[in-house]
């Protein structure tokens, strides 16, 4: 390792940039490029004219016959999954390609047509007598799809006509999923200038975490320039999507704007707000950790620029060798199938991890289908934190690939269990990191960079909801809002929860406008507190058990979404309906707090 600001590697080091890791999507269409996309496309269409001999019929289907029509259905959707997972992810990495867009919008017209011609299946479905639907989800015939089923009919109050759903559901290629990649392709095409030379947005966020404050401050005075000039039409973008969501809500009757991402993720109203208003009612965390953080930094006060900052007094660099051998053994000290698992993905080319031109930020795991493997999305800048990003993100793809065996319908969980197992994988891999290292100043900067990522993903991603919430309901009564109408919100949200510990400064209001979760997953980012306090909560129960814990949290894994969120928790004897869940896996944050606040003191530097 070395330090940032006496490099000894040259910029280019490929083992540095991670530049030859990149994935292979072939396998989705059986090596045939677009030809292999024609042919699931085909495919799909295929089992929609069987699906379509099942209409009018499905109220009187005994569990047998419902199974061979959910046999049917799980054909098409593993055919566009493959296709739709080809063309989208060849997409992310290149945005700016006009033929790679072309592909995606044509395969989303193509699928949209599909979907329409089976939407019959949900509202016959909806339709079934309580009582009849019961008795059929009893049958053993069904188990392969039998939570999903169950889970369909919650939807039932909210469901159109059929004319209704088919319009709603053509007319979103055009809608929703067309401004969505409008903002997609317009963020990724954003350069910012540092002294260095032009870099991406992902690129210039990175340097934020520098210990040379300065470099900060260029840093973020430069992503602020960057991102002035499309500010209009990405708070135009905004407006629309906010407006559609609206419209959609009030033709489905949901109550309030994130009604419908509740009932996703199979979670009440009442217990996403009990969730937000016990992160809240602890935002003396954050407030007194950015306080602490200034006096370790030797500032009376941080600004916005300065909350990622390191503070040791240099910053590592990691080698992606280095990295993926270090992610390998954290994963390998928990469990030898997790750490094979995870070498398949590093080996076999299930990753993109270097920065390039036209590449979106942000990092993803992509679940595809079960027939398939997942892959992943990273942009590799070389920091600490992209360790342990690779380790979150290898989290997310051995739940996805321990779950393939519960098919289409039960891979997938809920969003508010979908970071368990991500959270989970960062945490173990800390641990090895925190292992590793005996220089007290460095212990320190490791507690403190974890201790902020637990403030990112539960208090930050709550303060985001609490803008997200005031941005849709100020829609709703106001009508489109301006730039500044968005910045007052951002700036208010946000200095809720970092008090006078943190001076926001006035370019920092535009910073809303490149997160791309309020675009195209709107009410998504409370899940990441939801998944955290969860996890938090799992690994405790790890540290608590050691390795008579391992199998239950595999179990865990493989059952995907098989069971309501209630009853995943219970395998690794978590309860989801305790009203005080919440509390306690705020106060693990707070003893982290009190962990960082000694090992301050033990350095002498408070």
């Amino acid at each position: 390792m070395t330090a940032l600001d006496e490099p000894t590697v040259p910029a280019a080091d490929p083992d540095l940039t991670a530049a030859a890791v990149a994935w292979d999507l072939e396998p989705l269409v059986d090596g045939r490029g677009r030809e292999g996309v024609d042919e699931l496309v085909a495919r799909a269409e295929a089992a929609a004219d069987r699906v379509e001999a099942y209409r009018t019929r499905i109220p009187s289907l005994d569990a047998v016959g419902l199974a061979e029509l959910m046999e049917v259905l799980a054909e098409l959707q593993d055919a566009l999954g493959r296709a739709g997972s080809y063309v989208s992810l060849r997409f992310a990495v290149d945005t700016l390609d006009a033929e790679r867009g072309a592909a995606m919008q044509r395969f989303s017209e193509q699928a949209t047509a599909i979907s329409t011609r089976i939407l019959f299946v949900e509202l016959e479905w909806a339709e079934v007598d309580d009582a009849r639907a019961e008795e059929l989800l009893a049958d053993p015939a069904l188990a392969f799809c039998r939570h999903h089923l169950r889970s369909a009919r919650r939807y039932h109050p909210h469901l159109l006509s059929e004319p209704e759903e088919k319009v709603l559901s053509e007319k979103s290629v055009t809608g929703a999923a067309a401004w969505s990649r409008l903002f997609s392709e317009l963020t990724s095409a954003i350069e910012v200038d540092l002294p260095a030379g032009p870099t991406s947005l992902e690129q210039a966020l990175s340097v934020l975490g520098s210990p040379d404050r300065e470099q900060r401050r260029v840093a973020a005075e430069a992503v602020t320039a960057a991102l002035e000039p499309g500010l209009r039409t990405r708070a135009f973008v905004f407006n629309t999507l906010m407006a559609d969501k609206a419209t959609d809500d009030r033709l489905r009757s949901y109550d309030s704007w994130v009604a419908s991402r509740n009932l996703s993720n199979e979670a009440s109203d009442e217990s996403v707000q009990a969730l937000v208003d016990a992160v809240v009612g602890r935002y003396d965390i954050p407030q007194r950790w950015y306080a602490l953080k200034a006096r370790l930094l030797g500032l009376d006060r941080l600004a916005d620029y300065d909350r990622n900052a390191s503070v040791a007094d240099v910053e590592e660099e990691f080698r992606w060798s280095e990295a993926t051998a270090l992610v390998r053994d954290a994963y390998g000290s928990f469990s030898d199938e997790l750490a094979g698992v995870v070498g398949r993905f590093l080996d076999e080319g299930w990753v993109d991890a270097p920065v390039r031109p036209g590449k979106r930020p942000g990092a993803f795991c992509a679940y595809t289908v079960p027939s398939a493997h997942p892959y992943l999305f990273l942009n590799w800048t070389s920091r600490r934190r992209d360790v342990l990003t690779l380790a979150h993100e290898l989290g997310h793809g051995l739940h996805a690939y321990l779950a393939r065996e519960q098919g289409v319908y039960h891979q997938a969980t809920p969003l508010t269990l979908a970071e368990t197992a991500s959270v989970f994988g960062e945490t173990v891999t800390f641990g090895r990191l925190l292992e590793r290292t005996t220089d007290p100043d460095a212990r320190l900067a490791l507690l403190a960079e974890s201790l902020e990522g637990q403030i990112a993903t539960v208090f930050r991603q709550v303060a985001m909801n609490r803008f997200e919430d005031a941005v849709h309901t100020r829609r709703r009564g106001e009508g489109e809002l301006s730039v500044e109408a968005f910045g007052e919100e951002w700036e208010r949200t946000q200095r809720d929860m970092l008090g006078e510990a943190v001076e926001i400064t006035p370019g920092y209001r535009t910073w809303w406008s490149y997160i791309p979760h309020f675009i195209g997953t709107p009410g998504y980012v409370y899940a990441y507190a939801y998944g955290q306090l969860l996890a938090l909560a799992v690994y405790a129960r790890y540290e608590e058990q050691g390795s008579i814990f391992v199998p239950r949290y595999l179990e865990l894994l493989r059952a995907g979404g098989s069971l309501p969120p209630e009853e995943l928790g219970k395998i690794v004897d978590v309860d989801l309906a305790d009203p005080g869940f919440w509390g306690g896996g705020l106060r693990i944050i707070d003893g982290q707090l009190a962990a960082a606040e000694e090992a301050a003191r033990d350095v002498g530097r408070l």
